[in-house]
């Protein structure tokens, strides 16, 4: 299966117009959430992507809800947040939203380390984990050199092991990768990023 990913759209025009040309080769299209900004915009961005014709799965990330998402999503996306799915024999896991709780105020949708661990405990085997925020110590680093990611996101991917962890979330740590065992990690952005995968 040919999966392009991308993450962080950030309601951008050009960068949905170069993937949604992209996705004309993609058997899957992985959105790991932010498409609209700070909870504006959301349809507007939806709508940048209605050019995909590829099944798509999306979590959302802190710039929009779950139900945001949902109802937002053009007919035929699955929206994933602490929950699985399964396409053509690849069983995908999501969890949006930021993790660790951001200081970005009310208008971020967060989970605390104990609520993501929660929703991660649901997840038993998955080939791909998508996740909007990184896990800790990979792909996680901001400018000013902090790790900000996720130790419940990291224990999950040390737990079930995934062929891929994709994420997105820190600006800082675009287009970076890392391994956690077995998993190859990679904090996308809003470029494509391709994937082969198979059963």
């Amino acid at each position: 299966m040919k999966i392009l990913a991308f993450s962080d759209l950030h309601l951008s025009p050009p960068r949905a117009a170069a993937l949604v040309e992209a996705a004309a080769h993609a058997d899957l299209v992985i959105g790991a959430g932010d498409f609209c900004n700070a909870r504006r915009g959301l349809d507007e961005a939806m709508a940048l992507l209605e050019g995909i014709a590829a099944p798509m799965v999306v979590v959302p990330g802190n710039a929009e809800s779950a139900d945001e998402l949902r109802a937002a999503a053009r007919d035929g996306t699955i929206v994933l947040h602490g929950e699985a799915t399964d396409i053509d024999g690849i069983r995908l896991f999501g969890l949006g939203y930021g993790v660790p709780v951001t200081p970005f105020g009310a208008w971020s949708c967060d989970l605390t380390e104990d609520q993501a661990a929660d929703l991660l405990a649901g997840c038993d085997a998955a080939d791909i984990l998508v996740t909007h925020s990184p896990p800790k110590g990979v792909a996680d680093v901001t400018s000013a050199g902090q790790s900000v990611g996720s130790t419940a996101i990291r224990d999950a991917i040390g737990r079930i092991g995934p062929e891929l962890a994709l994420c997105g979330h820190i600006h800082d740590s675009w287009n970076a990768e890392g391994r956690i065992g077995r998993t190859r990690v990679v904090n996308l952005g809003p470029t494509a990023h391709w994937f082969e995968v198979t059963r």
